[in-house]
């Protein structure tokens, strides 16, 4: 099955938002097994997307609108739409109900006539109701292809997407997925691996996808039952493991479990708390764990040190010494992860100093990092080069580091 995006809005077009829903909707149809072939644009001109809605006619079998259902003469998505496939547009009563609740809840809201618009529906479609808005969607097959109208903003397209939408491609497809999750490999590095399974996968099938510092491997299996589909994720996962050392690079399974929330799962399964003293980061890793559901069984709290006289002053670390080896060294991560697990009782600690830029530190390059942990088995240091990229980046990656760093400690 065969998908194109089409979103409406010249907004779009100059710049002035981004483009996610195409990036949402392109990630829920490869979890299906939908295969997004284009990606179109077009601004709110009636002509120019007549001429998009032929073109993808002759080579999709779904085609996803976005935008372009507001009260405004500029929203002309069902309009065009309709006209397109020689249809009337027609009130749903129920968005027109809703509609009328929602002016009549704040009487200094002024209805005019255009409001109208938002509920209007083509003929003979099915009504997509917008539980987050008022704009209703639609969902009408011609000539055999399906058309989907979403309304534009993020908020409304994507649980009326996920609860009214993917129910019944799931449905129609009969599909089951695994999501697997790598670190420390790049995502042209791991696609190499995998060339040959890639090249000539039919079903099941996989998709890579790259996030920062990790890549994700979707895989889908179409099959009639989900005992036929886990033998086929099984046999195709087997296959990608035996390439090379990736078992060595896959750290969990799931869209939600990252780094972070499988560091934290092993630490509350082991009754093991953690903390950490970040300079470079300055709270970002606590952030990260503290976000969690259940943080605060295994976090304890921690400390953010970014001036040698916090760190001597919050981790009892010799002021001296400390000017004489340097922030960005491993005496400094070491002693550091040492007085963090001192100060709280933590089993375990995590440190990160370094140099994440724009100018060098200590004559250290940008991108240099040190990581200290400390547990009952003593303290270590790990030196990272993270360079070439910009402030942030470097900052987010060390944090994944740090984390992936816990995992390997943990599990060995």
């Amino acid at each position: 099955m065969k998908a194109e995006i089409i979103a409406v809005g010249t907004e779009l077009l100059m710049g002035q938002i981004a483009n996610t829903n195409a990036q949402f909707l392109s990630q829920e149809l490869a979890g299906l097994g939908i295969g997004v072939y284009y990606h179109t644009v077009v601004g709110d001109n009636a002509e120019r997307l007549t001429e998009v809605l032929a073109l993808a006619r002759q080579r999709a079998d779904w085609v996803i609108l976005s935008g372009g259902l507001g009260p405004t003469d500029d929203d002309l998505t069902k309009q065009t739409l309709a006209s397109f496939l020689g249809r009337d547009l027609v009130p749903d009563p129920a968005g027109l109900a809703k509609l009328d609740a929602f002016f009549a809840s704040s009487p200094k809201r002024i209805r005019t006539a255009n409001n109208d618009r938002q509920v209007d529906t083509i003929e003979g479609a099915r009504v997509l109701p917008n539980r987050t808005g008022l704009a209703v969607g639609n969902l009408i097959e011609d000539q055999g292809v399906t058309y989907v109208v979403l309304p534009g903003p993020p908020s409304e397209l994507q649980p009326m997407f996920l609860e009214q939408v993917a129910p019944l491609l799931q449905q129609d497809q009969a599909l089951y997925s695994r999501v697997l999750r790598f670190f420390g490999i790049g995502e042209s590095q791991l696609v190499t691996r995998l060339a040959d399974l890639i090249r000539n996968q039919t079903n099941p099938t996989l998709a890579p996808y790259a996030k920062v510092g990790e890549v994700t491997l979707r895989l889908t299996a179409q099959a009639a039952s989900w005992e036929e589909g886990e033998q086929l994720l099984n046999q195709l996962e087997a296959a990608i493991l035996q390439e090379g050392d990736l078992k060595d690079y896959l750290y969990a399974y799931g869209d939600d479990q990252n780094l972070a929330q499988t560091v934290l799962d092993l630490l509350r399964e082991r009754g093991l708390t953690l903390t950490a003293a970040e300079s470079l980061t300055a709270g970002l890793l606590q952030a990260e764990l503290a976000g969690l559901p259940g943080a605060s069984t295994v976090f304890p709290g921690g400390f953010v040190t970014y001036s040698l006289e916090q760190k001597s002053q919050m981790l009892g670390i010799p002021l001296e010494d400390l000017r004489a080896a340097g922030m960005v060294s491993a005496w400094a991560a070491e002693q550091m992860a040492a007085g963090a697990r001192a100060r709280t009782g933590a089993d375990l600690a995590l440190s990160l100093t370094g140099v994440a830029g724009p100018d060098k530190l200590e004559g250290q390059e940008v991108g240099t990092v040190w990581l200290g942990l400390a547990g009952p088995e003593g303290t270590s240091s790990h030196r990272l080069y993270l360079g070439g990229r910009d402030r942030n980046t470097i900052r987010q990656l060390a944090v994944l580091e740090a984390f992936h760093l816990t995992l390997k400690t943990l599990i060995k």
